[in-house]
């Protein structure tokens, strides 16, 4: 690519060249085939819209409120693992840059900034916890407590990840956490996904999920997390009415329509098709999001249109990690402008 970058995929073409093989291929890859991969990005494509005319948008106001909060714009960011693999700063930068446009982050278990280095970041900035529960049900509580002291106002639980998808170049790479990176969030050795240790031929995150993740999750886990914290619950992972239904019964405060970015079990249906259904099955009584394959301003409004309150990003923001790498080197506020910037160019895509 020459040139500024226009657009997300410009960013991705640039953080291809940038980042070393196994961490693109890390955050780029998904499950087996990678079929759902694609087409979380392509069934966007699918969905038509039909503008009206002659309205009045001189001003325009894409304000929303999530549990609460006021946001500048129905577009949040993902948790997204091992963010300082993309930038030195990762994490903390991606908070500033999120209270900078006025939006929300949601938080990775799996950072490489700890809970309390991100609220300490931006400390008027939205911030929500990403939540895997643990085989070790304190350490899981411990996360939650932490959360909850450093000002997070959510917890999203991921449901999807009994154990982790069969992402192929992984397994290739045999990868795992560059040398001077850690999981931030663990102090022992036993419960961080650790680059010092040896993890064999395969993925080196997915022995450590199938060590470390409880796989015998059921709804009355749901449960005990509902019972231990005052903070809203939100199931990310959900794709069906029915499982949307039972999250109801279980008191869930919302839902986030998400295939794990199409790195879990391929070909199951992309996003932002089953997203009506779930919309549907709920009735209003709790907010849908959704995240997987946005891409573009119009993506963004599909979803609306179908009844999601707002959207996730993830690896769009990874490629405005990497590509801010230059800029952002003694600079602590760059990071500020690189992701206003990538809001402009998911507008103007």
């Amino acid at each position: 690519m020459t040139g500024k970058p226009v657009s997300v995929s410009d960013y991705e073409q640039e953080a291809k060249r940038k980042l070393p093989k196994a961490v693109f291929d890390y955050y780029f890859s998904g499950a087996d085939e990678q079929e759902t991969l694609a087409d979380n990005v392509a069934a966007f494509s699918r969905w038509r819209l039909y503008p009206r005319v002659l309205r009045d948008v001189s001003q325009v106001d894409m304000s929303v409120s999530v549990f609460g909060q006021q946001l500048s714009m129905p577009v949040c960011v993902a948790a997204t693992a091992m963010q300082r693999m993309a930038h030195p700063d990762g994490e903390v930068a991606t908070m500033r840059a999120c209270s900078s446009a006025g939006t929300g982050m949601m938080l990775s278990s799996w950072a490489t900034s700890t809970i309390e280095e991100v609220a300490e970041a931006a400390p008027g900035g939205v911030r929500w916890m990403q939540l895997y529960i643990y085989k070790d049900r304190a350490l899981t509580l411990s996360l939650v407590r932490r959360a909850e002291r450093s000002g997070y106002t959510a917890i999203f639980v991921t449901v999807d990840t009994p154990y982790l998808g069969r992402r192929r170049n992984d397994v290739r790479n045999r990868f795992k956490l560059p040398s001077h990176l850690r999981m931030a969030n663990f102090d022992s050795p036993d419960l961080a996904f650790s680059p010092k240790k040896g993890y064999g031929d395969d993925s080196g995150l997915a022995v450590y999920v199938a060590q470390a993740i409880d796989p015998t999750l059921q709804w009355e886990h749901i449960a005990w997390l509902k019972s231990i914290t005052s903070l809203p619950v939100v199931l990310k992972g959900v794709l069906t009415a029915e499982d949307a239904k039972l999250a109801l019964k279980y008191g869930i405060d919302g839902i986030l329509v998400s295939n794990h970015g199409a790195r879990q079990l391929d070909s199951v249906p992309a996003t932002i098709d089953v997203l009506p259904e779930v919309v549907e099955a709920v009735g209003g009584q709790v907010d849908v999001f959704l995240d997987g394959g946005v891409r573009r301003g119009t993506d963004v409004l599909k979803a609306l249109a179908l009844g999601a309150k707002a959207v996730f990003l993830g690896r769009p923001v990874l490629w405005g990690l990497a590509c801010g790498v230059r800029e952002l080197e003694g600079a602590s506020g760059a990071m500020d402008k690189r992701v206003q910037n990538l809001k402009i160019k998911l507008t103007d895509d």
